[in-house]
């Protein structure tokens, strides 16, 4: 390559230099024509010509680079269109961008005055704001964030100047094919408590509620990464939202059907995705219920009336209530009862989305809840009033002055109104609300009686439960104890074969069953001195029963045997009580002596006198042998 040559291609290289390198910046000497475009920095958004839908219009546009579908946020001529593509942008003397077409005709133009001969310069910057500033000292004389179009994007302000007067709101495209100004607008409410609205026209249809407090600088809440800012001071009120995550592209849209959208783009569909929307049921429409009126639940079925009316009020018109119409709204019960120092107070009704703030004004703002209602009372316009608890800032009070307008139920805001209502209704509600609480107080104490009783009745049949398994355990262990002591005394020889003194009762032959000689043995004594009734010390067996030798004596001495009565002698235990009865009063010297008897259970015994020469059997059955038996 010869000198001239490169010469050449250095002179060349260094006049399509600044072209290259600021691809975002549009200067005086530069025009964009249709097919040429600006690009902001880090690649998020062109400006540009495009067409919209099936139009063959040209517009001159700002869109986003990174999303699939061409998205546009911001007409500058959107309701003068190109017929063709001989549109150009460019910056003219006055240091204002313009817009021409092959005519030579105006088409849109940033109008501003620029003092001083400095040139402008035109930016497309990386949050989607075009701007024009002066080339000395770079200061905005204009910026595309303050004449929005359909949308709001992160950073850009909604709300009003109030040095300039300056109204920056959002107004819907004609149709998806014209993005002309259409019929509806987002727009902030400065009038009392600011709040921003949704109109058709000049008709408000949809609002938000007020913000949870007035602030002199800016103020943020969060849900997730999105931060929604406000500002309301001397300068101006404004609303704006950003998040935290910069990848995330969004955008606030007002399409051409009224319908308000939060959409977030899903790279993964490929589509925008909504995550916010208004109106979206019933109750969002503006003053559904009418003044003095709730609507409610939000999500309220087609199939039940939404509409009530505020504590102290009734419908305007019951017909049109009966066939679901609430839009006439409510009026007071007791019309010519004074609601102004005549023993007046408030009802709070809970969770709500605060009435139209038009009529609104917040109080000191160091106000407890007390106080504020005190303020209020002390005003005879003051209708309602809340109060709100915000962290950091301690307890803020709203008034409401005036009618009550467009109030429902809410999931997320949740305010509790404080309605002033008259005496009469005030009482009522006293009465209401004590005697729910007496209802309330009555029913728990019956259920904790209920609990009580019935934890009692478990406990003491757990406690019973519990000494009936130790007291069975006990008298087996006794039972056992008094067999071994038993066996323990026969094989010393020393054991005395006792019963204790006892009675008969219901015996229908004495009057005294009474017997001062008839002892009264114990079954396990029993069953310990016959070794459990062992055939060793079986003596004879007849159909009566069986009869065994004791192994020991009584206390005198005295060797003893023990008839054990069978089940199946037929012999009932009354007949069995008589029967002993009478042999123990009978003393004769052909009867062997009873000592006493055993009854415990099926189980019935005597005890006799052991004759140790003869079988008992021979002296209690006379002649005769147990074989013969």
């Amino acid at each position: 390559m010869d000198a001239e040559t490169m010469v050449m291609s250095l002179i060349l290289l260094m006049l399509f230099f600044p072209f290259c390198t600021s691809v975002d910046t549009l200067t005086p000497d530069q025009t964009i024509k249709d097919g040429q475009s600006l690009i902001s920095n880090k690649n998020n958004f062109a400006l540009g010509f495009f067409s919209p839908g099936n139009s063959s219009y040209r517009y001159l546009g700002i869109w986003f680079v990174k999303v699939a579908n061409q998205t546009i946020v911001w007409v500058a001529n959107r309701n003068d269109p190109i017929i063709d593509s001989s549109g150009v942008l460019s910056i003219n003397p006055y240091g204002n961008l313009v817009l021409y077409d092959s005519s030579n005709r105006l088409l849109w133009s940033t109008n501003v005055s620029v003092q001083g001969t400095t040139s402008s310069v035109a930016q497309l910057q990386d949050s989607g704001n075009l701007v024009l500033v002066r080339g000395n000292n770079e200061k905005v004389i204009w910026q595309s964030f303050d004449h929005p179009t359909d949308t709001l994007l992160p950073g850009m302000r909604l709300g009003l100047n109030r040095i300039t007067g300056l109204d920056r709101f959002l107004t819907s495209w004609k149709s998806q094919d014209d993005p002309g100004t259409g019929n509806y607008f987002y727009r902030m409410n400065p009038i009392g408590s600011p709040q921003v609205g949704l109109y058709k026209g000049s008709t408000l249809y949809w609002r938000s509620s007020p913000w949870p407090w007035p602030t002199s600088s800016s103020a943020a809440t969060s849900s997730s990464s999105l931060k929604h800012y406000f500002v309301n001071n001397e300068d101006e009120v404004a609303y704006t939202y950003f998040f935290d995550d910069a990848y995330i592209i969004s955008r606030v849209v007002l399409h051409n059907s009224g319908l308000l959208q939060l959409l977030m783009w899903n790279d993964g569909d490929l589509q925008w995705k909504e995550s916010w929307s208004a109106p979206k049921y019933r109750c969002d429409n503006y003053r559904h219920c009418g003044a003095y009126g709730k609507c409610g639940p939000e999500s309220a079925s087609f199939n039940s009336f939404e509409c009530t009316c505020l504590p102290g009020y009734v419908p305007k018109s019951a017909k049109n209530w009966y066939h679901r119409d609430g839009s006439d709204g409510c009026v007071r019960k007791q019309l010519g009862l004074s609601m102004c120092g005549n023993g007046e107070g408030f009802v709070k009704v809970e969770l709500l989305r605060g009435p139209d703030s038009y009529n609104a004004v917040w109080m000191d703002m160091s106000m407890s809840s007390s106080e504020c209602e005190q303020a209020c009372l002390r005003n005879c316009s003051c209708t309602a009033f809340v109060s709100i608890n915000i962290d950091g800032k301690g307890t803020r009070c709203l008034a409401w002055y005036g009618e009550l307008n467009d109030i429902s139920e809410s999931s997320y805001e949740r305010w509790d109104l404080n309605v002033r209502v008259d005496a009469t209704e005030l009482a009522t509600y006293t009465r209401k609300s004590n005697g729910f609480l007496g209802h309330k107080r009555q029913l728990a104490i019956t259920i904790i009686s209920l609990m009580v009783t019935l934890f009692l009745v478990c406990l003491i049949a757990y406690i019973c439960l519990l000494n009936k398994r130790k007291t069975s355990p006990s008298k087996k262990e006794e039972e056992e104890e008094n067999k071994r002591t038993v066996k323990r005394k026969l094989h010393n020889q020393s054991l005395f074969f006792t019963g204790t003194m006892g009675y008969f009762e219901g015996n229908e032959l004495e009057e005294n069953s009474r017997h001062p000689d008839l002892l009264i043995f114990d079954l396990s004594c029993i069953v310990a001195a016959t070794d459990n009734f062992s055939p060793i010390n079986k003596l004879g067996q007849g159909g009566f029963g069986s009869v065994f030798k004791i192994q020991g004596q009584l206390s005198n001495g005295q060797q003893v045997a023990v008839k054990r009565l069978s089940n199946s002698s037929g012999q009932g235990m009354e007949e069995f009580k008589n029967e002993v009865m009478l042999i123990a009063k009978l003393q004769h010297r052909n009867l062997v002596k009873l000592f006493g008897c055993c009854i415990q259970g099926e189980e019935k015994m005597l005890i006799y006198e052991y004759m140790p020469n003869k079988s008992l059997d021979f002296f209690i059955f006379g002649l005769g042998t147990m074989d013969k038996r």
